[in-house]
């Protein structure tokens, strides 16, 4: 679900105190103000109107008058108001059109605040059409842009807007990072109306994480904002978010209230696409319930607006068969009228229609058959796409398993190695980097790790900000499995010397790697977002070799130990005090034993 935030260009200020929207409407409609101030008070109706339809007309007024008073700057405000009132109307390839008629008025050269602004609505838009490359490409170019300046609120909405585009992907550290300096940005400049949506967006990511109290808590702070601000768009989104969390709960009363909130705001102001989505949670609230009927009359709803926002392109392709059939047809009319009286040439006109109806009907049939294959390769490609997914985030038998049963047995592991590692001083570095550094340099080592993971046969299961988290011996048990975890982790502390020495323009960091093995419960967390993960002491443990490591070195606790000492050099470290454990032995691993079998 994509969550655009739109923020306005500023406009020359009148020094005066401005009127209240509905003032303003009612002086324009009486015509009865100084008309050196029609293009101000077309653009503040344009920029400000709550009405979807009313925007757009009052958009399109400004673009008109802009035009005839030769006003670059009210022209641009036009254009990318039409585009914001069109994306609402779900009409995204006419509000495309009109932010790139936007950005050729500005230029990079001319006026990069304006043009920053306008690459933020492009991006969105592609996110909405699932364009994430472009998506992220634009906002990328949007933030590049405005760093350059110092309007904080355009760089924090072009955070804020590509923070809501790694949620859509996943990337929910990411998403926290550009969220969290959005909203700092926001309460610094006081723009209430960015709060909101910070807010807002901190829900959805906290949903998204599983903490459903705080998520919740944020979406409605977020909503009696909005509400006082009369934005409906975001409020629609956050009450089939919170609807979803009710759901997820099995209280299925209260998710009904708030999916049916959503659908009523979303009818009364035009937002399709919220409308649709509306109509799906419903959906599935009802089937939830058992009123089956119900919930195949909301899904019905659902898959017809669905189609009237995607299928933009199919539509159009049919509208141009049907027009050519009709003038084709007329033509054919007006000839056999004008050629009554000559049999023969009647003859040939006929047979030249036929041909010419033959033709379209073959036009007509390939250009479906072309479409159904096309449509064909996109649902096979989508197919392995989504495959690629799931296999990404469970294992191949688990996954194989949940598409089978729609659900998957929690099992136990006798005998599983587990290891944690994180960066030191994390917390300092993201304060001198920036969000795009940081996410930059953070992927930079996890994917050097998940390369180590697939060359040792081992299960990763997850990372939390800085912390990486793998496992050996599961889904199926190894008799090797804490050897090899050994020497994929003295690999991974080698990565990261190495990084030392070379990325010498960025502050390096320095790796803390804990392992430990037992016993533990491996199963997939949730029914809609899952998550495959691991239970247990064993990983508590795990977790608390790492936070008695010392940065560059490996420590294994006294299970490990035992399977791994003939095969490793490994210095006793003592007994040490281990929070909620009492005292526990430790070893560092220093290296590799010559003539073991690791080495030959």
């Amino acid at each position: 679900m994509v969550l655009v935030f739109c923020c306005f260009v500023s406009w020359p200020a009148s020094g005066q105190d401005s009127p209240s929207l509905d003032s303003l409407e009612s002086v324009y409609a009486s015509g009865n103000f100084d008309p050196a101030k029609k293009l101000y008070i077309l653009r503040e109706l344009a920029v400000n109107h709550p009405d979807t339809e009313k925007k757009l007309h009052y958009s399109q007024e400004l673009i008109k008058n802009a035009d005839v008073l030769d006003s670059t700057s009210a022209l641009f405000q036009g254009l990318l108001e039409r585009g914001n009132a069109l994306r609402l109307k779900s009409d995204l390839s006419s509000a495309l059109q009109s932010y790139f008629d936007a950005a050729k008025i500005v230029g990079e050269g001319k006026d990069s605040r304006q043009l920053g602004v306008v690459y933020i609505a492009i991006a969105d838009v592609y996110a909405i059409m699932g364009n994430h490359q472009n998506a992220v490409n634009y906002h990328q170019d949007a933030i590049r842009i405005l760093r350059k300046g110092t309007d904080s609120l355009s760089i924090a909405s072009a955070l804020l807007n590509a923070g809501d585009e790694y949620i859509n992907f996943g990337k929910l550290d990411s998403a926290l990072i550009y969220t969290l300096e959005a909203e700092s940005m926001f309460g610094r400049i006081n723009y209430p109306l960015g709060e909101a949506y910070s807010l807002g967006n901190m829900g959805m990511i906290y949903a998204k994480m599983g903490d459903d109290r705080q998520a919740e808590a944020k979406m409605n702070e977020a909503i009696v904002l909005l509400e006082q601000m009369r934005e409906h768009y975001p409020i629609a989104v956050y009450l089939n978010y919170i609807a979803d969390i009710y759901l997820e709960k099995g209280e299925n009363a209260t998710a009904l209230v708030y999916a049916k909130r959503s659908l009523a705001l979303s009818q009364k102001n035009g937002l399709k696409q919220q409308v649709s989505e509306a109509y799906l949670k419903l959906s599935q609230i009802y089937e939830k319930i058992g009123n089956l009927a119900e919930s195949f009359r909301y899904y019905r709803n659902h898959i017809t607006y669905k189609d009237s926002v995607n299928n933009i392109v199919s539509v159009q392709q049919m509208a141009d068969l049907r027009t050519n059939f009709e003038v084709s047809r007329k033509q054919i009319e007006v000839d056999l009228l004008n050629q009554q009286k000559k049999n023969q040439q009647i003859i040939v006109i006929a047979t030249a229609v036929a041909t010419v109806l033959i033709a379209i009907l073959a036009f007509g049939l390939f250009r479906r058959y072309r479409f159904i294959r096309e449509t064909n390769l996109i649902i096979e490609k989508e197919k392995n796409r989504s495959e690629s997914l799931l296999l990404n985030i469970l294992p191949k038998e688990t996954a194989q398993e949940l598409k089978l049963h729609g659900k998957v047995q929690a099992k136990r592991f006798d005998s599983v190695t587990v290891l944690f590692a994180d960066f030191k001083g994390f917390t300092q570095y993201a304060e001198k980097l920036s969000p795009e550094q940081l996410v930059e340099k953070v992927d930079f080592y996890f994917s050097r790790f998940d390369e180590i993971m697939q060359k040792y046969g081992l299960e990763k299961i997850k990372t939390v900000g800085d912390a990486y988290m793998c496992a050996a011996g599961l889904p199926f048990p190894t008799a090797d499995h804490a050897r090899q975890m050994v020497m994929a982790a003295m690999e991974m502390a080698e990565i990261v010397r190495n990084a030392q020495s070379t990325l010498t323009d960025d502050p390096a960091f320095e790796v803390r790697i804990g392992i430990n093995t037992g016993p533990v419960v491996a199963g997939v967390v949730g029914t809609k977002k899952f998550a495959y993960d691991i239970w247990g002491d064993t990983v508590n443990i795990a977790s608390r070799m790492e936070s008695n490591s010392s940065p560059g070195k490996i420590n294994i606790s006294e299970t490990t130990y035992a399977l791994v000492k003939d095969y490793f050099d490994c210095e006793f470290r003592g007994e040490l005090d281990v929070k909620n454990k009492g005292l526990m032995k430790m070893y560092f691993v220093k290296g590799v034993l010559l003539g073991n079998p690791v080495t030959r």
